[in-house]
């Protein structure tokens, strides 16, 4: 699965899937460069689901936990080949796991409408947006223009520092995706999980909190 677009694709980021290019390379380079986001070494990639319910765990509560779904097609990508021959061939798939602080500031409506169970189907949508199908580190992201999730396509970007709305700044070296920021990178066994400093799913799913479903 091709889940990472060049910088030529990106005119057509939201139109286009073609313009994406195989990720091959594995994740232990997150931190090649000082200024990257640093790489936390986990041991199995079994240790995932533990490391979101304990590290993350208003994002694994409210979002992460609703979709059984997802997480059958995850337990596909970071099977072993050998033993499972339904695994995918990226063995191994991305998180991007908003911190608490994060979550905290979306403010009262927004998490209560999470807690919702009639808003379950929103938030399945939005875990599809903070997992992708393979390893995919940050310094792999950096130089891309965005990245294939469960959900759909995000662009990635360059974070800045100073500027003025928005305008002007100099860039820190960090990667922002959707507009949140990689402040950390932990390697699951062949998986990555970033941890972010927002959500990174479309705002417009949020139009569809309070409703019975989604049409």
């Amino acid at each position: 699965m091709h889940v990472i677009m060049s910088s030529l694709g990106s005119a057509l980021l939201f139109l286009s899937t073609s313009a994406a290019f195989q990720v091959t390379s594995p994740i232990a380079k997150s931190c090649r460069y000082d200024s990257r986001p640093s790489t936390v070494l986990y041991d199995t990639a079994s240790d995932v689901d533990e490391l979101l319910k304990q590290d993350y765990p208003t994002f694994y509560n409210l979002i992460m936990s609703k979709n059984a779904d997802l997480w059958k097609d995850l337990s596909k990508a970071s099977a072993d080949a050998s033993e499972d021959p339904n695994a995918t061939s990226s063995n191994g798939f991305t998180i991007f796991a908003p911190n608490d602080e994060a979550m905290e500031k979306l403010g009262e409506k927004k998490l209560n409408q999470l807690l919702d169970d009639r808003n379950r189907e929103t938030a399945e949508k939005v875990a599809a947006f903070h997992a992708v199908e393979e390893p995919v580190g940050a310094w792999e992201l950096i130089n891309s223009a965005g990245v294939k999730t469960f959900g759909g396509e995000v662009n990635v970007g360059k974070s800045k520092v100073g500027g003025f709305f928005g305008f002007g700044g100099k860039e820190d070296g960090g990667v922002t995706v959707s507009g949140a920021k990689i402040i950390q990178s932990k390697q699951v066994g062949s998986c990555v999980v970033h941890e972010m400093d927002g959500l990174i799913s479309p705002e417009i799913l949020w139009r569809y909190m309070d409703q019975l479903r989604i049409l």
